[in-house]
């Protein structure tokens, strides 16, 4: 498999197999991630991958904290804040898609919730990661997070296994830096729960499409 072609076979997987991953595996593809660049070459990552009991009490941890109606305490801005025009339409035409994926009319509010819900139950992947960078960084820094998540994306992709990057993983974070041993001066940016997909699961049968070329991207000679 080439560059373009993991670009063009790599998706958000909600669903997937009860299947472990071989952990040299898992560790080989962080190691390759490392040649990701980044500005100055901080390499502003730091990155704690939960698999197992440790996975599992997380999970409990930050559904317990949504079900008691605790508030979310994002460090950094949430990416979805404040989007107009056409970005708030992309991202609304993404939503239906999914509920209409899963056969959930707009209005069944009870079911659009317990589907944002997987979020926080890593969409039942095995593995899980948590991307944080120290509190001092900025925008710059952002962008070689950014850099790096998708070299593990692509890089997962290439050896057959499936992901789902999720800001949601930022929003309930009190338990997360204890049982995840994030640095004390950092905070957690994004999650990406991954492992074999589900193909056959009905929440992973939609596609959203990408626009054309000319509305995002201009050349001037």
């Amino acid at each position: 498999m080439n560059v373009s072609e993991a670009i063009k076979q790599r998706r958000s997987v909600r669903a997937y197999l009860d299947k472990p991953v071989d952990p040299d595996l898992i560790k080989t593809i962080f190691l390759q991630a490392q040649d990701s660049a980044s500005n100055c070459n901080t390499q502003p990552w730091h990155v704690v991958v939960v698999s197992g009991a440790v996975r599992d009490k997380i999970e409990q941890a930050m559904v317990s904290d949504i079900m008691s109606g605790k508030e979310p305490t994002p460090y950094f801005t949430p990416g979805d804040q404040g989007l107009k025009d056409e970005y708030r339409k992309r991202q609304i035409a993404c939503a239906i898609s999914l509920y209409d994926a899963m056969d959930i009319k707009y209005e069944e509010k009870d079911k659009r919730q317990q589907l944002m819900l997987r979020n926080w139950q890593f969409f039942g992947a095995p593995y899980a990661a948590f991307f944080s960078m120290p509190k001092t960084m900025s925008e710059i820094n952002a962008v070689d997070m950014g850099i790096y998540l998708q070299s593990i994306m692509l890089l997962l992709t290439e050896n057959g296994l499936a992901s789902c990057p999720q800001g949601a993983l930022a929003m309930y974070t009190d338990a997360v830096q204890e049982m995840a041993n994030i640095p004390e001066n950092h905070a957690i940016m994004f999650g990406l729960s991954f492992g074999y997909p589900d193909e056959q699961n009905q929440i992973n049968q939609f596609e959203v499409g990408r626009e054309e070329l000319s509305q995002c991207v201009e050349f001037l000679a």
